[in-house]
């Protein structure tokens, strides 16, 4: 179960892509995760997937 809260999200998010997968479409897949909706939450936040850096920046 991920985060509610943005800000929390994009920690889980960040470190999950950090230690466990290569990209967020994997991440997505694993988890069974909504791919735009975890963007659209952080974005709200101000920040946007990188996909060379892999993380959100």
């Amino acid at each position: 179960m991920l985060p509610q809260d943005p800000v929390m999200l994009l920690s889980v998010i960040n470190t999950k892509l950090r230690d466990e997968f290569d990209s967020l479409d994997e991440l997505c897949a694993v988890m069974d995760a909504d791919r735009n909706d975890i963007c659209e939450r952080i974005a709200a936040v101000g920040y946007q997937y990188d996909p060379t850096q892999n993380q959100f920046i």
